[in-house]
Parts: structure tokens; C-alpha cells; sequence
């Protein structure tokens, strides 16, 4: 679901967007990530350090990962994907019929890199299954956005944000 300009809730420096770049992005980061568990679902005990870091599942997890920092720090409308869904999908589209403050969607992007990080962190300690959970865990989040246009990243915002101002209204 997506965050509508019109609501109460907006950031000091709201830069809004079309919503199906990050749909876009979600569905390219779902396929991403399927291939991470499948290239992975064979290392999950791999013998020594060297190996584990060295394994394809796990050199393009670091990639999705590395995507998502870049989404989080620099925001979702300086995303690669965004690039590519403005340059290449946006003039075969018609205009959205809202747009979307970026700012759940970048949070999404830090919660993404959250989950992929420890998956990356806990998979270097020798964690059985660590990529392939947290590969999973991101990957479901990445289909339904993709597919269904449901953010949970996003609605993580929007629930923090409903909290801080009801602490604020209640002071």
C-alpha cells in the first residue's frame, strides 16, 4: 500500500514519487533474491571462511544489500532502479494516479538493508541457513510489495510515525 501525498503524515522535506518505481525496484530485487536462495540453499555449511565468502549465493547477496544501503542513505528516488523505471517504463506509462511521499519507501529500503546485513553478518560466523532465512525474509517482503503493492517496510513507517505523534499529542 502505498503512502498518499494527501494524508497527515509527511516528512520535513516530503520529495514525492511515482509509486510503481518502487514496485519496479521490489520485483527486480524478488528475482535478485530467489536466485540468493537458490544459489544458497546447497552452501548453507560451507567448511572454512574464505568459502562461505567466496560463494555465488553470497557475492550477490552482498550486491541486493549494497542496493539497499544506496536506496536507504541516498532515498529511493536516486536508486539505480529508479533510474532505470524513469529513463526506460515511465514514457511507455501514463501519468501515476497518485504519487507517494518517498519516505516510507526509503525506510523500507533501510529495514531491507537491516535484515540483509545480519543475514550477511550471521552467514560470515558460520550460521547454517542465516542467507538463505534472511534471503527469504526479503524476498517475501520484495513480492509483496512487487506483486500485491503491499509495503511492509512501508507500513513500518507509517506505524512509527502514527506513534511518535500520538507520544507527541498525548505530552
Amino acid at each position: 500500500m502505498t503512502a498518499n501525498p494527501s494524508s497527515s503524515v509527511r516528512t520535513r522535506a516530503s520529495v514525492f514519487i511515482d509509486p510503481r518505481s518502487p514496485r519496479f525496484g521490489a520485483g527486480i530485487t524478488a528475482v535478485l533474491l530467489l536466485i540468493v536462495i537458490g544459489l544458497s540453499l546447497a552452501d548453507t555449511q560451507t567448511a572454512t571462511l574464505a568459502q562461505r565468502a567466496t560463494a555465488p549465493g553470497f557475492l550477490l547477496f552482498v550486491a541486493v544489500t549494497a542496493l539497499f544501503a544506496w536506496g536507504a542513505s541516498a532515498g529511493v528516488q536516486r536508486h539505480p532502479y529508479g533510474a532505470i523505471f524513469r529513463r526506460f517504463i515511465t514514457p511507455r506509462l501514463g501519468p501515476p494516479a497518485e504519487r507517494e511521499d518517498s519516505a516510507a519507501p526509503t525506510f523500507a529500503q533501510g529495514v531491507g538493508f537491516v535484515i540483509t546485513l545480519v543475514g550477511l553478518i550471521l552467514h560470515l560466523a558460520g550460521v547454517p541457513w542465516a542467507l538463505v532465512i534472511a534471503a527469504s525474509a526479503a524476498f517475501i517482503a520484495a513480492f509483496l510489495n512487487s506483486v500485491f503493492a503491499y509495503c511492509l517496510g512501508c507500513q513500518m513507517y507509517l506505524l512509527l510515525v502514527r506513534v511518535r505523534h500520538a507520544r507527541g499529542a498525548a505530552s
